[in-house]
């Protein structure tokens, strides 16, 4: 598959592998989910990003010098995400990488970047054990075990007793999200009546809802990406699951692509987020406001989490004084930040630090809402 480069310097988006970068520019690779079936995640990714640069380059770093943004399309697959960190790394030269985009794709990448000693920052990338590749692995994105258990307190505060969990088997992300919400759901003391799995790839779930919908669960836990997420629910109101029965999302359900897919089948789904749209703090107006306006649509979550990740690289590499990738790993432990997504800092394991921000949303007709 021909991979798709994306270099950003400034304001201006280049297509191509593009020029030599200059030395008066600071450069930063991405490495995104930009083509195939999970793009919605990295084009949202890519857009916080782009925006992102436009504001931290109207002043640049380090006195001034611009950020060059290059950003290499993954498509989702763990050889091409490898290939483009070790472009990035070679070629291009630069002193961080954001990105990628899943969990599957850092536990590919990491150990090559790590082993270089570039600052990977995750946005996106929530499974078990991602900052443990290594010193010089961060995440912006909270972790699924931060935000599940909220979840399922919001769905317990509705009298949900008893729970069908159901999860993708084949990949790292829904498997540890399925991880996480078998032992939230365990600890909270719901009873799990049924655990059933499908590929990520499958289009027919029929036989694993029909044991769930005999079993009539209050709940049903999906852990899965958006697209696997839509065709569940889809065949869950054809086989008559109604109101009567709670869906209950992972971080894979954070998209707008849910509604887009799975359209009223997906009505009344609630997924724990770090972020809202409706939030109501002067930063975070403004940048619904910027994005729209560069846009002419809505941000998610994702474009959110990678709008305040680029500004806390941009923010560390000035702590950092220099453009130098192992001096910038130990200014981004001391970075503290306050982004769209709240006050930010990094633990001592270089994940996020607080899960104080958690809200639980709710879908109905197409769009996110706080959920009641």
């Amino acid at each position: 598959m021909m991979r798709r480069c994306f270099v950003v310097l400034a304001a201006a988006l280049t297509f191509g592998a593009g020029p030599a970068l200059a030395e008066d520019t600071v450069p930063v690779g991405a490495i995104e989910i930009l083509s195939g079936p999970s793009a919605a995640y990295g084009i949202a990714i890519r857009a916080g990003l782009e925006l992102a640069l436009d504001e931290v380059n109207v002043h640049g770093v380090l006195g001034g010098r611009k950020i060059a943004l290059t950003i290499e399309d993954s498509a989702g697959l763990k050889d091409q995400a490898i290939n483009a960190a070790r472009k990035l790394i070679g070629r291009d030269k630069v002193i961080a990488i954001i990105g990628p985009t899943l969990s599957n794709e850092m536990f590919a990448v990491g150990p090559v970047t790590n082993e270089r000693r570039i600052p990977t920052v995750g946005t996106s990338t929530t499974a078990v054990g991602v900052t443990a590749i290594g010193p010089f692995i961060f995440r912006t994105s909270l972790p699924e075990a931060d935000v599940i258990p909220v979840t399922l307190k919001k769905a317990m505060s509705r009298g949900v007793k008893t729970i069908a969990l159901v999860y993708a088997n084949d990949d790292v992300f829904s498997k540890s999200g399925f991880d996480v919400m078998k032992a939230a759901a365990e600890k909270a003391g719901l009873n799990i009546v049924a655990i059933e799995s499908f590929g990520s790839k499958d289009t027919d779930f029929s036989a694993q809802l029909t044991k769930i919908k005999a079993l009539k669960p209050d709940a049903v836990g999906i852990s899965a990406l958006v697209e696997p997420t839509s065709g569940v629910l889809l065949q869950a109101r054809q086989l008559g699951f109604g109101s009567e029965t709670l869906f209950i999302g992972g971080n894979g359900a954070n998209s707008p692509k849910l509604g887009e897919i799975a359209g009223a089948a997906a009505d009344g789904l609630i997924v724990g987020s770090p972020w809202f749209i409706g939030k109501p703090d002067p930063a975070n107006q403004q940048f619904v406001a910027d994005f729209r306006k560069k846009y002419s649509k809505d941000p998610d979550q994702f474009a959110a989490q990678a709008f305040d990740a680029l500004r806390i690289v941009a923010a560390a590499i000035n702590r950092a004084g220099a453009a130098d990738p192992v001096k910038l790993r130990e200014a981004l432990t001391q970075t503290t930040f306050s982004g769209v997504t709240g006050p930010f800092a990094f633990t001592a394991g270089r994940d996020p630090a607080s899960a104080a921000g958690v809200v639980v949303l709710v879908m109905q007709g197409g769009k996110f809402g706080i959920a009641p």
